[in-house]
C-alpha cells in the first residue's frame, strides 16, 4: 500500500494540468488507506514490520533527515522509516535542508531533486563542498543522466520512485555500514603507523614486531621514533631530537641521546655494529632509513 501511494503521489509533478488534479486525488485516497493499514498494523503487532523493528532496535541510534517538497510523500517516508526504528527530520526546501544540518547532525541525508527553491543536483553539489555525510537521492527523475549526474557529485546512492521501502532501508543500512567501516580503518590507520616491517601503536605506545611480539617503549623512546616517522630519509640533529625526547632544559653537550638511540635500535633488532635502519651521519646526527627493506 506504502508503495502504491508513493508510486502515484511522484506522478502529480508531470506537467499536465489534468493528470495533475487526478493523481492529488487518488494520492489523498492512497493517504486515507495507508494510514488504516498502518493503524491496524499497530494494534495487530504482528506485522512484518514490527518483527524487523523488534529485531533490529539497534536503528534507534540512526538519524535521517528526509527532504522533499512534498509533504504526504515526506511524512509517508518518515513514517516508514520510523517503522523500521529509524530517528528522521523533515525538510521541505533546500533553505531548510541546510538549516537542519546547520543546527543538527543526521548520519544520512534523502534527497529529492525536485525542489521549489533550488534543484537537488546543486544541493549536492553543496553538501559535497562541506561535508562528507552520506546521501540518497530519491526522485522520479529516473533518467541515465541524471543518475551519472548525481552520482558524480558525490551522492552515494539513487533511487527512483516508485521504491519498495524495504530496499531504501536496506540500501541506507548498507551505506552506513559502509561508512562505518571506513571510519574504524581510518581510525586504525591512525593508531598504528607502519614502516619496515614493524607497527608503532600510537594508543598503547608499543611497537610490533612482524611476528606480532609487542616490545614496550619507554616515553623518550617513543617520541624518539615518532619523530624519526614523521621524517624519514632526513637527517635529525642530535640537538633536535634532544629537545623531542626530553625537553629543551637538556644540556647540548648530553650524550644521552646517543644511549637512547642504542636502545631504540636494539628493540628494532637492529645490527649494533652496522645499523642500516637508524643510520649514523657522522657530524650530522640520525636518519631514519626506511628503503633498505
Amino acid at each position: 500500500m506504502m508503495q502504491a501511494f508513493i508510486r502515484h503521489a511522484d506522478l502529480y509533478r508531470q506537467p499536465c494540468r489534468e493528470r495533475r488534479l487526478e493523481i492529488i486525488s487518488k494520492s489523498q485516497q492512497f493517504v486515507q488507506q495507508a494510514l488504516i493499514l498502518r493503524s491496524n498494523n499497530k494494534r495487530e503487532g504482528n506485522t512484518l514490520l514490527s518483527q524487523y523493528r523488534r529485531r533490529d532496535a539497534v536503528n534507534k541510534a540512526i538519524r535521517i533527515l528526509v527532504v522533499d517538497d512534498d509533504s504526504q510523500i515526506r511524512s509517508l517516508l518518515c513514517d516508514c522509516l520510523a517503522d523500521f526504528g529509524m530517528t528522521t527530520a523533515q525538510a521541505a526546501t533546500g533553505a531548510e535542508m541546510h538549516l537542519a544540518l546547520r543546527e543538527g547532525s543526521f548520519d544520512l541525508v534523502v534527497l529529492d531533486l525536485m525542489l521549489p527553491d533550488d534543484d537537488g543536483l546543486n544541493l549536492c553539489r553543496e553538501i559535497r563542498a562541506t561535508s562528507d555525510i552520506p546521501l540518497i537521492i530519491l526522485t522520479a527523475r529516473g533518467e541515465m543522466t541524471d543518475r551519472i549526474v548525481g552520482l558524480e557529485l558525490g551522492a552515494d546512492d539513487y533511487v527512483v520512485k516508485p521504491f519498495e521501502p524495504r530496499e531504501l532501508v536496506a540500501r541506507i543500512q548498507t551505506i552506513l555500514r559502509r561508512v562505518r567501516a571506513q571510519t574504524q580503518g581510518r581510525t586504525k590507520a591512525l593508531e598504528e603507523s607502519r614502516f619496515a616491517g614493524w607497527r608503532l601503536h600510537q594508543t598503547g605506545r608499543h611497537l610490533i614486531a612482524a611476528d606480532n611480539t609487542v616490545i614496550p617503549l619507554s616515553n623518550a623512546e617513543f617520541r624518539l621514533l615518532n619523530a624519526f616517522l614523521a621524517a624519514p630519509g632526513r637527517v635529525l640533529s642530535r640537538e633536535y631530537l634532544m629537545d623531542t625526547a626530553r625537553g629543551k632544559s637538556i644540556d647540548a653537550f648530553d650524550r644521552s641521546i646517543d644511549v637512547q638511540i642504542s636502545r631504540l635500535r636494539q628493540k628494532l633488532r637492529e645490527d649494533i655494529k652496522e645499523p642500516k635502519l637508524l643510520r649514523t651521519i657522522r657530524g650530522e646526527g640520525y636518519m631514519l632509513d626506511i628503503g633498505h627493506r
